[in-house]
């Protein structure tokens, strides 16, 4: 079975959503840093405006990119909508599409085929463009693991706090949210995808302690990333999906007294009072690659800016 972490996926601990026809925030985008920057053209915009933002996302996407953030696009659910935000945004400046109220497998694939048609047209390599898929029905939610694996393109999936409680009449609190949300994950894992969220609603932006808390617990179910509406909980976001200096520290000690135990032919050895086998080793393994990837995303902004 394929780990998400075997995978080459993206380094989102933060994804800020920012409605792309509101020029104050797309100019200061790029100064919040977050891993990745959605610009907005389904919630955040009103009906009759859809079509004028469509013509925004170019310039939007090279303002936003500034300081190194990867760019992607959500676009809209009605197929008719969809067709025409894809048409408008697949450039060599969009990462990825953020796919909302996603029903079925075949409708990912439907979605790939066109974005297939369109990348061949522009001169852009077939999967440059990638999938995050947004689980916000109850009928998806019992395809999640099929639409998690549906195609080569997806990288990441979410549930949609808002959506998905309003479409099983339920409210967005944690006690809610936990076993769905916890579902994704282990369905994103099984598809070799990256799970995105956090199991709160992200409407609450006022509430800084208690999102911190909602990102520790979310990062200790597995999901690696989570999205906001307001900048200020990019931080958060950063600090809490990734390691911090006393877990690095104890990673390195982890691979320090492995490697030295392994050298004297032993499988196992204890450090920090505890045991260390094969599977605390390969976590180490991973938080310190994650580390690593932050350190170079950090190092390519600063020559960005």
């Amino acid at each position: 079975m394929t780990q998400a972490s075997d995978k080459e996926l993206p380094l989102w601990r933060s994804q800020l959503i920012v409605p792309v026809n509101v020029e104050k925030y797309v100019a200061k985008a790029h100064t919040r840093g977050a891993d990745s920057i959605v610009l907005d053209l389904e919630d955040s915009i009103t009906p009759p405006e859809k079509a004028a933002a469509r013509g925004l996302i170019a310039d939007a996407a090279r303002q936003a990119a500034a300081g190194g953030a990867d760019i992607l696009v959500r676009i809209n659910r009605p197929l008719e909508l969809a067709v025409r935000d894809i048409e408008a945004v697949i450039s060599p400046a969009i990462m990825g599409l953020v796919l909302p109220k996603i029903e079925s497998a075949s409708h990912v694939r439907l979605l790939a085929e066109l974005v297939d048609t369109i990348e061949a047209e522009r001169g852009l390599r077939r999967g440059h463009t990638k999938f995050v898929l947004l689980i916000e029905t109850a009928d998806a939610f019992f395809q999640v693991r099929e639409i998690a694996a549906s195609h080569e393109r997806v990288v990441a999936v979410s549930l949609g706090s808002e959506d998905f409680t309003l479409a099983t009449q339920s409210q967005p609190d944690p006690e809610v949210l936990l076993f769905p949300k916890q579902q994704v994950v282990i369905a994103a894992y099984a598809a070799g995808v990256l799970p995105l969220g956090v199991i709160a609603s992200v409407a609450n932006y006022q509430d800084i302690e208690g999102y911190r808390s909602a990102i520790a617990r979310s990062r200790r179910f597995g999901f690696q990333g989570g999205s906001c509406i307001h900048p200020g909980i990019v931080p958060l976001l950063n600090e809490g999906f990734g390691p911090s200096p006393e877990e690095i520290a104890a990673a390195e000690r982890v691979i320090a007294g492995f490697e030295e135990a392994k050298a004297r032919g032993r499988g196992s050895v204890s450090v920090d009072g505890k045991m260390i086998d094969i599977p605390v080793v390969l976590r180490a393994e991973r938080m310190l690659n994650i580390a690593e990837r932050i350190k170079a995303r950090h190092s390519g902004a600063n020559a960005v800016r």
